[in-house]
């Protein structure tokens, strides 16, 4: 009998509307899978959920939750901070115990023509699971959001989903459907509502500035202040303690301070 084991991880985009978010939580408590985590962001418009389980439980749980998304989430009446590009946003699957990235990212590929298959949300593919280089990295998949990729996926071939379309769905738009490693959502806070500043420093600490290695950073003003909201891909390679030194370093030479993290979802023990 296998012992795999393997996380998902699917960002909702919903945070205001605490009945919709548990009617997707509650669409994913299926036997064999454990929920983990759940949390939702007012500011972001924005839900993270955390379930652990064997694998084939757990993809089905995440193509539940990715139809019930469908049913409660209209994006063209949504908004919020964060990007986006679907109801059910982001599904990555993560290898825990006994089981390859290799594997995780099949999985992606079942999930994904799943999701579409029976609720018609067409899908695109990233990271470990990408089916294309060009989209192996979720800011490229999700530029433009949801409207500006509504109307590329139609004028342009090379913008459409890799499951489904060309068109997006109408109202939960399309959701990327992954296998990566562990991830790190963190934010942090500045003592200054400088939504410019936050920026600045985004830009400067990611990976894609020349910043960190695996870092991505996004600057933001969110409940009167400035926040600094980051992922750390790759823990190993660049640690927590890593980049808030340098974080902290870049803040203070600008006259600010950081005076809060908030973590979102879980983090890696050995991080």
């Amino acid at each position: 009998m296998s012992k795999a084991i393997i996380e998902c991880v699917p960002n909702f985009s919903e945070g205001v509307d605490t009945e919709r978010v548990l009617a997707i939580v509650r669409a994913m408590q299926l036997p064999g899978v454990s929920l983990l985590d759940w949390s939702q962001d007012a500011d972001h418009n924005r839900s993270v959920v955390t379930i652990a389980g064997p694998p084939a439980a757990v993809v089905e749980a995440a193509v539940l939750a990715a139809g019930k998304a469908a049913e409660v989430i209209d994006l063209t009446r949504q908004t919020g901070v964060h990007p986006r590009i679907g109801a059910a946003d982001v599904i990555p699957f993560v290898p825990v115990r006994e089981i390859s990235l290799e594997h995780c990212a099949l999985l992606a590929r079942q999930a994904g023509e799943e999701i579409w298959r029976r609720y018609g949300v067409p899908v695109y593919f990233y990271e470990a699971a990408a089916a294309r280089p060009d989209r192996a990295r979720l800011e490229d998949v999700r530029q433009g959001q949801f409207e500006g990729l509504r109307e590329a996926a139609r004028r342009d071939p090379s913008r459409r989903p890799d499951v489904g379309g060309p068109d997006l769905h109408p109202t939960a738009g399309a959701s990327a459907v992954g296998a990566r490693r562990f991830l790190i959502a963190w934010n942090v806070f500045l003592d200054k509502p400088d939504v410019a500043l936050a920026r600045a420093l985004a830009r400067e600490v990611r990976d894609s500035g020349g910043g960190l290695k695996g870092v991505k950073a996004l600057g933001a003003l969110v409940r009167g202040r400035a926040q600094i909201s980051m992922n750390l891909t790759d823990f190993r390679v660049t640690s927590p303690a890593v980049v808030f030194a340098d974080l902290k370093r870049r803040v203070e030479g600008r006259g600010a301070r950081i005076v809060e993290g908030e973590l979102i979802g879980l983090i890696p023990e050995a991080a």
